[in-house]
């Protein structure tokens, strides 16, 4: 017995093995093909807890922000009636990024003391958005502490050159993975904005899991989003998305920041999309639109430039589509092809496809059209996704022109929902999307008749107005 009293005075407890889901964040106590919380397939990884470990290691980040001078003065938080409530958030208190169409889409801007997680395809300019960014706010006098994960500081350097962001004293740049390092400087430096760029490649040293893994990202992401509501610092973290679209790591990493924004584009165009997917400090309906160029992203704040053009196409139709509280003209494709009875494909890109298979539907069923055996493509051009139901008469245009080989004029957009009884309804801001596209050059629009049969009262010129209430109205527009 004394021989093993040694061993056993000098054992330690194992650290103890859960599986955490990815998608749900749920922990289980063994692995399993899918997770029994929310039903994902090939989700759970292992994690190793200890049970002398912190339940709360976020904690100690936030009291350590605190242990410096101003700790006398830092105070637990108390109940109070809403009424009590100081409303400090305002247009006044944002931080402006100086990119007019990124500040539309959280909101006005940066809100002090917020999380922003900024998710996008690898090469599609998350960096590049990034730094104007941190150059935006260093020109407005806010002070930025630029984190670089992945590159060294002499690549940022070459990239501040490039986008004219070079010579800003406020604009600090760290390249460090550590996240133990990165609050130590935010310490020193007490920025105004901190970026990440990106979360993926940030580490805490007391972990034993590698960078990148669901336990790091949960931590860390954590972490820093107790960091800005403890210091005041607005925090933007750069996430990375897998091959479905959607950003990487566990869900919980959306949950718990406050606004979610995705970067989308085509690496092969030239066009880049913004849009808030969650926003607890305003909107997620606006969308910002820039254009990538040899010095950095450029704004587009007059949309997609589309113009009336000269040569009708059939298969394309224009639509005014509104985009938050603008409208921006988008033309809206069609192509048909020779498919198979029973196998034909339907596909379609920035549109909706259950709406494009209902609009396949009301042409067979009321216009005639037999496009049973015929593939069909529709997108949205630019990279706009159009969801609305005011693009459903464009749509379903285009559809028939290009079945017909005809198409519509050049400077006739069009504008409606169409009902499953071939009926065309009329659509919100019929004023604002008609001033847009007379603004455009187009002269005529569209739209759906009144149900009195009188043209609507609008205030608006060089724009003739064709009323229509049915699907075979419609069709005799394109010639």
């Amino acid at each position: 017995m004394p021989a093993y009293a040694p061993a056993m005075a000098h054992s330690k407890a194992k650290p103890k093995a859960v599986f955490r889901c990815r998608s749900c964040g749920g922990v289980q106590f063994k692995w399993m093909g899918k997770c029994p919380d929310c039903g994902t397939w090939d989700a759970l990884e292992e994690e190793q807890s200890s049970k002398g470990a912190s339940r709360d290691r976020q904690k100690g980040l936030v009291e350590g922000w605190h242990s410096g001078p101003d700790a006398a003065t830092a105070e637990s938080p108390q109940a109070l009636p809403i009424p009590d409530i100081p409303a400090e958030i305002d247009d006044s208190t944002r931080l402006r990024c100086g990119l007019s169409e990124l500040d539309r889409v959280l909101g006005g801007g940066l809100v002090a003391g917020s999380a922003v997680l900024v998710g996008g395809e690898p090469g599609i300019g998350k960096s590049t958005l990034m730094l104007q960014l941190a150059g935006g706010l260093a020109r407005a006098a806010s002070r930025v502490l630029y984190v670089s994960s992945e590159e060294s500081a002499q690549q940022v350097r070459l990239r501040a050159e490039r986008l004219a962001v070079d010579n800003l004293k406020n604009l600090l740049v760290l390249a460090d993975t550590n996240l133990n390092r990165i609050v130590e400087q935010a310490r020193k430096a007490l920025p105004d904005a901190l970026v990440i760029d990106s979360i993926q490649m940030v580490y805490r040293g007391d972990m034993d899991s590698p960078p990148g893994t669901i336990t790091q990202l949960r931590r860390c992401a954590s972490d820093l989003v107790y960091l800005a509501k403890a210091s005041g610092i607005a925090v933007v973290m750069v996430g990375h998305v897998t091959k479905d679209g959607q950003l990487a790591g566990p869900r919980l990493l959306e949950h718990v920041v406050d606004a979610v924004v995705s970067f989308e584009g085509d690496r092969t165009h030239a066009h880049r999309v913004v849009r808030a997917t969650k926003n607890r400090f305003g909107t997620t309906l606006e969308v910002g639109l820039f254009e990538m160029t040899g010095t950095g992203l450029q704004e587009r704040d007059a949309g997609l430039l589309i113009e009336a053009r000269g040569d009708p196409r059939p298969g394309s139709v224009i639509c005014p589509v509104m985009t938050g509280t603008r409208a921006m003209m988008v033309e809206l494709q069609a192509l048909t092809a020779t498919g198979f009875l029973g196998a034909a494909k339907r596909k379609a890109s920035g549109i909706d496809a259950s709406r494009l298979a209902m609009l396949v539907a009301i042409l067979e069923q009321h216009a005639g059209l037999r496009l049973a055996d015929r593939d069909l493509f529709a997108s949205a051009v630019g990279g706009v996704r159009v969801t609305e139901p005011a693009a459903d008469l464009a749509l379903l245009l285009a559809i028939a022109g290009a079945e017909r080989r005809k198409s519509i004029g050049p400077t006739t957009c069009a504008l409606a929902e169409v009902g499953l009884g071939g009926e065309i309804r009329a659509t919100t801001h019929l004023e604002q999307r008609l001033r847009e596209a007379a603004r455009r050059g187009f002269t005529r629009a569209i739209i759906a008749r009144e149900p009195d049969g009188k043209p609507p009262k609008l205030d608006i010129q060089n724009i003739e107005l064709v009323p229509t209430r049915e699907v075979a109205h419609a069709l005799e527009e394109l010639t």
